[in-house]
């Protein structure tokens, strides 16, 4: 049972009272439970996405250790802002078109 994280950001107040009720929130809008099956862990995202479907608000990423993944890494995203993660030499990169990218200054 791997550690799973859920990050929150600018959702409705029912994400809270739900993720809440079973993980620990440690910073707001950032969720962890130690020990979680992975079948709760899909019904958790099964309840968070049919709501995001709802309401399309915000976004929403929950990440676990997943030793087969690249990366070690399970992850699974809704929302804003819109990103694709690909998956290169066992590494996991966030991939975005040049048309998103800020110019510094």
């Amino acid at each position: 049972m791997p550690m799973v994280v859920v990050i929150t950001r600018d959702v409705e107040a029912r994400y809270r009272g739900f993720l809440g009720s079973v993980m620990l929130e440690l910073a707001p809008g950032v969720y962890a439970n130690p020990r979680l099956s992975a079948s709760v862990r899909t019904r958790i995202w099964e309840v968070l996405a049919d709501w995001y479907q709802q309401l399309r608000r915000g976004s929403l990423v929950m990440i676990w250790a997943e030793t087969a993944a690249n990366g070690g890494i399970g992850l699974s995203s809704l929302g804003e802002p819109p990103k694709e993660i690909v998956a290169h030499n066992a590494l996991l990169l966030v991939r975005r078109s040049f048309s998103e990218a800020r110019p510094r200054g």
